[in-house]
């Protein structure tokens, strides 16, 4: 994974070098153990008993190497009802709709016996997939859906702090039901995830989160890891929709890189859409306007690094989706990053400060010259003189090798109106088409600007100037 923004992490288990056994198992209290004036038969728990029910229906699902038939990553799955679909996340088995000369797929259930996995269905975009296997399922899984485009069926609505459990194979060391709550809906992306306070382990990826009566709440997404027990749930009415789009007996599809292109360039649209709703939020950065976007799926920090010690100082505001589409272990998209530093010079000659902004700005163009997902970087370079402010710009555009249509964009100014002061701005954007790309680049580049006085002249440098992030 490679988004820098704490994004959510993918809750997969690469191949598992582990190879002891599991270390304790749950066994029933003997009458050694039983409390005084109670029957030595204990009632079952609720995990108890939804595991008792469930496990034939449990899935460890396995993506291997052809050459070798070495294993390279591993997750968990479901049948639903008595079929023989399965539901699991589509960065289990991304590899498979990507790569299929070079991986396959198996099933391996909780009696130890294992199967071939045909991919049917993928949703990117809410990271789900189905496949289909040679058994049925015995109907414990259900999530009642329609193929013939009329509403869906209603879904429980959880309640904050209602218990829920989540089934899968954690790290490949064996199935395992874990006890959590609901605690409402997460936002942050472009698509809603459930909050579980519980654990989600990696290798749970694809599995079953129920509720205490067995009704499928979601399944198991991705966890947190800089939080405690702050697990995700793709929420079960997006398993509904992409169940009522196939059949045990259809025929699979050939290459699913074009439906994932299409559903990228669906979000995308969507992404832009949204971002562009209504004008970014103007910040003032020392003497100078900047653009920004805060909202549910972006979030902002500013930082101030003025150490009298220093013959500079830099302030900067950091904005970033927290969400992305994952797509393969190499290429995550749908996401946008913004960027502004002010730096103001102290103690530096002006060649010396020239030089320290000609690195600062030289140090965030990225090659992708070798990059086996997107094309070399396309740039173009210039100076221009934009609202009160002169800025010198680059803007670089990357195509997707195996999506057609979709871009990465990357927009890089630095203002040369001052010699004793540099903004440098920057906006990323990535898997977007080129329209929408150079939409957001124009929109981002009008709000830049150089703040004006009362007497409507542009404000000068001064040695009070104060480089804070301000309202």
């Amino acid at each position: 994974m490679t988004i820098s923004h704490r994004l959510l992490a993918c809750a997969i288990s690469v191949a598992s070098i582990l190879s002891a056994p599991v270390i304790a198992q749950l066994k029933t209290p003997g009458p050694a153990e039983a409390a005084p004036n109670t029957a030595l038969t204990q009632p079952s728990s609720t995990a108890q008993q939804l595991y008792a029910a469930a496990q034939q229906d449990l899935l460890q699902l396995r993506v291997l190497l052809k050459n070798g038939n070495s294993q390279s990553s591993v997750g968990s799955g479901f049948l639903i009802g008595t079929s023989n679909l399965v539901v699991t996340n589509y960065h289990v088995i991304s590899q498979i709709a990507l790569e299929p000369d070079t991986y396959f797929g198996e099933y391996k259930d909780t009696q130890g016996k294992s199967g071939a996995i045909e991919l049917l269905a993928v949703d990117v975009l809410h990271d789900l997939a189905v496949v289909r296997i040679a058994r049925q399922g015995t109907g414990f899984f259900q999530v009642p859906h329609t193929r013939d485009g009329t509403e869906q069926p209603a879904l429980k609505t959880l309640s904050q702090g209602e218990k829920l459990y989540s089934l899968g194979n954690p790290l490949d060391l064996g199935f395992t039901i874990s006890e959590g709550t609901y605690n409402g809906i997460s936002a942050r992306g472009f698509s809603d995830h459930l909050m579980f306070t519980g654990p989600v382990n990696p290798g749970m990826s694809g599995g079953p989160n129920v509720t205490a009566e067995g009704q499928v709440a979601g399944v198991n997404v991705a966890h947190r890891r800089d939080g405690e027990l702050v697990s995700f749930l793709v929420p079960a009415r997006y398993v509904q929709t992409l169940l009522a789009s196939v059949s045990s007996d259809m025929a699979a599809p050939g290459d699913f890189k074009p439906i994932i292109g299409e559903q990228l360039l669906q979000h995308q649209k969507v992404m832009v859409d949204t971002l562009l709703d209504k004008p970014f939020s103007i910040k003032q950065l020392g003497p100078y306007a900047v653009p920004v976007r805060e909202s549910d799926q972006v979030r902002c920090w500013g930082n101030s690094d003025s150490s009298a010690k220093k013959a500079y100082t830099v302030a900067s505001i950091n904005c970033s989706m927290e969400s992305a589409i994952f797509v393969s272990g190499e290429l995550q998209t749908g996401h946008v990053t913004v960027r502004h530093q002010y730096a103001r010079n102290r103690k530096l000659n002006s060649l010396q400060f020239a030089q320290l902004t000609s690195n600062m700005f030289e140090g965030q163009v990225y090659s992708t010259a070798k990059s086996e997902t997107i094309t070399p970087a396309a740039c173009t370079e210039d100076f221009v003189t934009l609202n009160a402010i002169s800025l010198r710009a680059l803007v670089c555009a990357e195509a997707y090798h195996q999506f057609k249509d979709l871009y990465d964009f990357t927009l890089i100014t630095a203002s040369t109106d001052d010699s004793q002061m540099s903004l440098q701005s920057m906006i990323n954007i990535q898997g977007v088409s080129y329209t929408n790309g150079t939409r957001l680049i124009e929109q981002f580049i009008q709000g830049i600007d150089r703040r004006r006085t009362a007497a409507g002249t542009a404000t000068e440098t001064s040695d009070k100037a104060n480089p804070e992030v301000q309202p």
